[in-house]
C-alpha cells in the first residue's frame, strides 16, 4: 500500500507542473500523513541531516567551475585543437566535435553545459561547411551526455553522498565508459556520412598543431591537475572543485582575457542559483530516502521484482529498463536522489558493486537527455541549430540504440567499470 502512495504521489505533482524539490517534499508529507511511518516534527531534521555533508560543498564548486570556463570561452581553445587534429579527414569536423564533448566533459562533468559551450561554437561551423544540420546536432548533443560520465561528474558526486560509495572510485569507474561511449559515437558518426562528400580541410602543418596545442594547454591541464591531485591524495573531490575554480578564474581572467570583474559576478550569481536548486533537490530527496527506507519501499519493490526473476542478471536489466523509462521523463539529479535509495539494496543484495551500480543508473539516467519528452540536451541543441525536434530525432535514434547497448554492456561486464578503480585504488 506504501508503494502505491509514492507513487501515485510522487508522479501526480510532478504531472502538475511542481517544481522538483516541492513535489518530493509534498510526496514525503503525504507519506507521512497517509501511513504514519513518520511525523511532520522529524521531517526537518530529516532535510537538514540530507545537506549537512562535507562531500556536497562539490556541487556548488563544481557548477561554478563549468560557468567559469563556459563565461571564460575555454571551449573555442579545445575545438579548434580538435579541428586541428582531425579536421583532415572525411566528415573530420564531427569527429572533433564528438572529441571536444569528450574533453570538455572532463572539465565540466555536466551534459547541458558541455552542448551549450561546443554546440554553440561547432554547430554553425559544421552547417557553414555543408554538412547536414540535423547529423551535425545529433553528433553533439550524443557526444554531450559524456559529460556526467567521463569524471569529474556532479551526478556521480550526488550519488557518492547518497550511497556513501567513494566519490574517487566512481570518477575513475567512469572513464572507460565514457571512452566506449565517445568512441561509439564516432562509428555511428562514420556511418552516417559514409556515402556523403564533405569537404575536407587541408591537413595541419606542425606549426598549426603546435599553435593550437598551445592556446588549449591551459584548459587540457585542468582535468590532469583535478584527478592528479585526487588520485595522488593531495586533495579530495571536493577539494579538487575549490582547485578547478581557482584554476578556471585564473585561466579565464590571465591567459585567455575573458573575464572580467562584472562577468565573474554574473556566474557567480548564475551558479548560486543552480547550486541552491541542486541543493533543495538533495534535501528533499535525502528526506523522502529516509521515509521510503523506513516504510521498507525497496523490500517491496525487490520481492516484486524477485516474482519476476531470481537470476541476479536478470534483476539488473530489470532495473537499467526502470531507470531508462524514469529517465524520459526525469532530469538526472532528481531522478538519481530518489531511486538511488530504493534500487541501491536491491542491486547489493544480489551481489553488485555499489560503483557499477552507481555508474550504470548514471548512464541509464543521462540516456533520457537525449531522448523526449524532457531531453534537455535535445532542445539546447535544437536552440542552436535552428532544426526541428523531428529531424534531430530522425537522426539521433542510432546513437541513442548504440548507448542502449553500451548501458547492458557495462552491466554484463563489470570490469569495463572495476578495472580502473581497482587498478588504481586496489
Amino acid at each position: 500500500m506504501i508503494l502505491v502512495i509514492f507513487l501515485i504521489s510522487i508522479f501526480t505533482f510532478l504531472f502538475l507542473g511542481i517544481p522538483v524539490a516541492f513535489s518530493i517534499l509534498l510526496t514525503v508529507f503525504t507519506m507521512a500523513e497517509s501511513s504514519g511511518v513518520t511525523s511532520f516534527d522529524i521531517v526537518p531534521s530529516y532535510l537538514y541531516s540530507g545537506v549537512n555533508n562535507f562531500a556536497l560543498m562539490a556541487i556548488p564548486f563544481f557548477i561554478l567551475c563549468g560557468d567559469l570556463m563556459n563565461a571564460g570561452n575555454l571551449s573555442k581553445g579545445i575545438v579548434d585543437f580538435c579541428r586541428v587534429l582531425l579536421g583532415h579527414i572525411k566528415a573530420g569536423i564531427g569527429y572533433a566535435a564528438i572529441l571536444a564533448c569528450m574533453i570538455f566533459a572532463a572539465l565540466t562533468g555536466a551534459a547541458v553545459v558541455t552542448v551549450s559551450a561546443i554546440g554553440g561554437i561547432m554547430l554553425p561551423l559544421m552547417i557553414k561547411e555543408g554538412y547536414d544540420p540535423a547529423d551535425s546536432t545529433a553528433c553533439v548533443c550524443a557526444g554531450a551526455i559524456t559529460g556526467p560520465i567521463i569524471p569529474p561528474s556532479l551526478p556521480m558526486v550526488i550519488f557518492g553522498v547518497l550511497s556513501g560509495v567513494s566519490v574517487t572510485k566512481m570518477f575513475i569507474g567512469g572513464v572507460i565508459p565514457g571512452i566506449i561511449t565517445g568512441l561509439i559515437c564516432m562509428v555511428a558518426w562514420y556511418f552516417m556520412n559514409k556515402k556523403r562528400s564533405y569537404a575536407m580541410q587541408p591537413k595541419a602543418t606542425p606549426a598549426q598543431v603546435w599553435k593550437a596545442t598551445k592556446t588549449a594547454f591551459p584548459a587540457l591541464m585542468m582535468p590532469v591537475i583535478m584527478m592528479g591531485g585526487i588520485l595522488g591524495g593531495i586533495f579530495t573531490p571536493t577539494e579538487a572543485g575549490v582547485v578547478a575554480c581557482v584554476y578556471a578564474w585564473f585561466v579565464s581572467t590571465f591567459v585567455y582575457r575573458k573575464m572580467n570583474f562584472k562577468l565573474l559576478k554574473k556566474v557567480v550569481i548564475g551558479s548560486a542559483k543552480s547550486s541552491a536548486v541542486i541543493m533543495l533537490i538533495v534535501a528533499t530527496c535525502q528526506a523522502l530516502a529516509m521515509v521510503i527506507t523506513v516504510a521498507r519501499i525497496p523490500q517491496a519493490i525487490a520481492e516484486l521484482i524477485s516474482t519476476m526473476s531470481s537470476n541476479p542478471i536478470v534483476v539488473m536489466c530489470l532495473i537499467n529498463v526502470f531507470v531508462l523509462i524514469v529517465g524520459l521523463f526525469m532530469d538526472v539529479t532528481p531522478a538519481l536522489t530518489i531511486l538511488t535509495p530504493i534500487f541501491l539494496p536491491i542491486a547489493t543484495s544480489i551481489g553488485m558493486d555499489p560503483v557499477v551500480f552507481g555508474v550504470t543508473m548514471i548512464y541509464g539516467l543521462v540516456i533520457g537527455l537525449i531522448t523526449p519528452p524532457v531531453g534537455n540536451v535535445l532542445y539546447i541543441g535544437i536552440g542552436i541549430s535552428k532544426i526541428t525536434l523531428l529531424d534531430l530525432l530522425k537522426r539521433i535514434w542510432p546513437m541513442v540504440i548504440l548507448y542502449f547497448g553500451i548501458l547492458f554492456l557495462i552491466t554484463l561486464v563489470p570490469q569495463l567499470i572495476l578495472f580502473l578503480p581497482n587498478l588504481v585504488m586496489g
